[in-house]
């Protein structure tokens, strides 16, 4: 599953989108929820710049200067695979709301010039004068979903759960230890749920309590300031080495110009079950914790 680090590799690699205008969109299958707008109705806006939230993208769309791009939209023709429902777009302003990307369990973005014909597995596509955004997503449990703005609803019910973005220098130590006051679930479940903090999903919680030297069983309000401290600035540490490392490959994850990520390579215990720790040269070993593999040292970190 993308975690946080890949959603922010795709999105740096989405960078030379920005300012394009939009000349078709088509969508496939349908995904986890609607797109919510008729298809054609993006045709001629402009792409602004990429934003990351936790593991959503946001796409922002602004109006084109060209008056033959200020037509008023049209459902969709049928059989385009999404249902007409949604308003429509705004034409009289700077900015057209935009798009909020998911990308679920296995999908990925990408942006080629001369992409191919679309495969069983590609649901939602874009084209620009730029070249073609396109979605994949064997699984189909990644989305779309078009917004008036970030703290509107669709998008602001979907990110309202979200904790504080990881390198939010607003948000300190005992910030986070406080959080995790009266909290007795595991502490590696509750860097997974991420609404204290984002992004440290299954391969980077596990080596970021290892880095910090905690247990992942220990429950989260046994967690003293030092200790919380040491675990925060290590889910910064990982999460900002796995970014420069251009995120996990451990399936098929490639950002939008096909380029795998290296991190897996460097993991401290994920994936290591049987070998042995860089630290105590202990065993590494793998538990199970809520249908999830969790990896750890026993002898390097402690309840």
């Amino acid at each position: 599953m993308p975690e946080l680090p890949e959603v922010e590799v795709t999105r740096r690699s989405l960078v030379g989108m920005a300012g394009a205008r939009v000349l078709a969109m088509q969508m496939g299958k349908p995904l986890r929820w609607p797109l919510g707008v008729a298809p054609a109705s993006l045709v001629g806006l402009t792409a602004g710049t990429w934003q990351r939230r936790g593991k959503y993208l946001w796409l922002p769309l602004m109006q084109s200067d060209s008056p033959q791009d200020r037509a008023a939209p049209s459902p969709p023709p049928a059989g385009d695979g999404e249902t007409w429902g949604g308003p429509a777009l705004p034409r009289d302003g700077a900015s057209a709301g935009g798009l909020l990307w998911h990308l679920g369990m296995s999908g990925s973005l990408s942006f080629t010039e001369a992409p191919g014909p679309a495969g069983k597995h590609d649901h939602a596509e874009i084209t620009t004068e730029r070249g073609v955004l396109r979605l994949t997503d064997p699984r189909r449990f990644g989305a779309v979903v078009w917004s008036p703005a970030l703290d509107m609803a669709p998008a602001a019910k979907l990110l309202a759960g979200l904790g504080v973005e990881p390198f939010d220098t607003t948000f300190g130590p005992a910030d986070f230890h406080a959080a995790l006051r009266g909290r007795r679930t595991p502490i590696k479940q509750v860097l997974l749920a991420g609404d204290i903090v984002v992004g440290a999903g299954n391969i980077y919680a596990s080596d970021a309590l290892f880095e910090a030297g905690i247990d992942p069983r220990t429950p989260a309000a046994r967690i003293g300031p030092l200790r919380a401290g040491r675990l925060l600035a290590a889910v910064r540490q990982v999460l900002a080495e796995a970014i420069d490392a251009g995120g996990s490959t451990l399936r098929d994850f490639k950002d939008a110009h096909g380029s795998t990520g290296q991190y897996q390579g460097r993991a401290r215990v994920y994936g290591r079950a049987g070998e042995a720790c860089s630290r105590c040269g202990g065993i590494i070993q793998r538990i199970m914790q809520g249908q999830r593999a969790t990896y750890f040292c026993a002898g390097c970190q402690r309840r």
